[in-house]
């Protein structure tokens, strides 16, 4: 198949999460199954010019009343032979931020910048020649793809091209004043025709949920939790009406990146054969953060985002989270490494002039990070809801064994401790409340005390866990052959 990826984020040229890891994987790994895979994305002015080629012919894009003109670059997608192409317009993409700054944490032009991509990706087809089966948006930004696609573009050279759109979080939706319609570049008719009106405003996702041919998500459990009324953000709704074309595809994780036997950013390399550097790792995290060095107390670790999302309030709001009790009622030591909401990140800092036995770096550290996972005993995720999660992945890979509430990916990927037989890869509750977080982790605490062969049995299943690419994009081929039924009308089984 021929599929572009239409993206605001990539990994290694753009990243402000997941999303960025999980469209070159796919990239790459599609490739490597034999498929003709190009990525389009925004060139964003960190990105160096001088290290892409130009593609030397303008490109007319019909982004907002009048043509806008854009030039294109190109580049492979490092350590493969993806292409990558990036739309170069300075005045949508030559600033700090992707989606928005600090000063302005979503840019006011957003739907002009996106629809400058969109229209674009189109664009670039008709300047390479190059026509996909697919076309495939990731998330809210790269929505009017499937819009256009359904509504302005499927004929001639794209009569045989469908549409996939991957939601990654919900949460985010692309929602903006009327006003804003006119920059996206289309007729006025599709405000309603093609599902843009959302309580006298603008929803790109929305729109692009009822326009795409086909709908996933990064994980089955978060695919049904977008079409409940507590996990659906206001467009549980439209998803249940088109719940036939939504799949969930849970995402792998970047094993060359994260794999103990090979990780260079490790004091010690380890495997599920041979785990005995894994204390080692332990021993030089307790050093590094400043907690006391003692190898028969458990250490959870934590590397997050200080966001409402992530169940940060539950563990350290002041007076009502419950990390101040299990650090002081519990034998056991916090190493904590994250950034965000600056009333966390404050009491953070607080806590750790109180609690000796609870060290943190406020900020991101990739070192940090591995090493956090590779040396703690158990990893703290309690998730208000979590679509995929990559953390809990790493955490068994590395021997480390999580503590996560039941949701999206998580539920799909940690299997629940079983005190008779010490079956299972991790500790999970359902509540999202300070005390069930406050239970959940003395439940571990106490395996780790009395139940080591337990705690060893389920270390050792994780960390033979299969959480390759391989299989993921073998599913999103059965998702693309679904596309293109749906969407055009092809049967991919009759293709030679």
């Amino acid at each position: 198949m021929k599929i572009l990826m239409v993206t605001s984020e990539t990994v290694p040229f753009a990243k402000t999460g997941g999303l960025a890891d999980a469209v070159s994987a796919l990239a790459i790994n599609l490739r490597k199954q034999g498929h003709d895979v190009r990525i389009v994305m925004p060139r964003y002015y960190k990105i160096d010019r001088s290290k892409l080629k130009a593609i030397e012919a303008p490109l007319a894009v019909a982004a907002g009343t009048i043509e806008t003109w854009v030039k294109v670059y190109e580049a492979p997608l490092p350590g493969s032979d993806v292409p990558v192409y990036f739309i170069d317009h300075e005045q949508c993409f030559g600033r700090d931020g992707i989606y928005g700054t600090k000063a302005e944490p979503d840019f006011h032009d957003n739907p002009y910048r996106s629809a400058v991509l969109c229209h674009g990706a189109f664009q670039l087809c008709r300047l390479l020649g190059w026509y996909p089966d697919i076309m495939h948006a990731h998330d809210w930004f790269c929505c009017l793809v499937p819009v256009l696609l359904k509504h302005v573009c499927r004929n001639g050279y794209f009569a045989h091209t469908a549409s996939v759109l991957t939601i990654h979080n919900l949460g985010y939706q692309g929602w903006y004043g009327k006003d804003n319609f006119p920059a996206l570049g289309v007729d006025w008719n599709l405000y309603h025709g093609a599902g843009f009106e959302r309580n006298g405003s603008i929803n790109l996702l929305q729109a692009g949920i009822s326009c795409a041919d086909m709908i996933t998500t990064v994980s089955p459990t978060y695919a049904g939790e977008m079409q409940s009324v507590e996990g659906g953000f206001g467009l549980d709704g439209l998803l249940r009406v088109r719940s036939d074309v939504v799949r969930g595809v849970l995402n792998g994780c970047d094993l060359e990146t994260w794999n103990p036997e090979t990780d260079k950013l490790l004091p010690a390399n380890f495997s599920y054969k041979d785990l005995a550097n894994k204390a080692k790792c332990k021993a030089e995290l307790q050093k590094r953060m400043g907690l006391p060095v003692k190898k028969d107390v458990p250490v959870i670790g934590i590397v997050t985002r200080l966001a409402d999302q992530k169940g940060i309030a539950e563990v350290f709001a002041p007076g009502y989270g419950s990390i101040y009790s299990m650090c002081a009622n519990m034998d056991l030591q916090f190493a904590i490494l994250g950034s965000g909401e600056k009333w966390c990140e404050d009491e953070i800092n607080a806590l750790q002039s109180k609690l000796p036995n609870l060290r943190a770096y406020i900020g991101y550290d990739e070192s940090l990070s591995h090493l956090i996972e590779a040396g703690s005993d158990f990893f703290l995720m309690p998730s208000r809801y979590e679509p995929c999660g990559l953390n809990q992945m790493y955490s068994m890979l590395y021997g480390t064994l999580p503590i996560v509430r039941r949701t999206g990916g998580l539920a799909d990927t940690v299997e629940q401790y079983n005190q008779d037989n010490g079956d299972g890869t991790g500790f999970l509750f359902d509540a999202l409340t300070p005390g069930a977080v406050y239970d959940t982790v003395g439940w571990a605490v106490w395996a780790y005390y009395n139940k080591k062969d337990h705690i060893k049995k389920m270390q050792l299943r994780g960390m033979q866990k299969n959480f390759s690419w391989d299989t993921s994009a073998q599913n999103y081929v059965g998702v693309y052959s679904d596309a293109l039924w749906r969407g055009c009308g092809i049967n991919t089984a009759d293709w030679k």
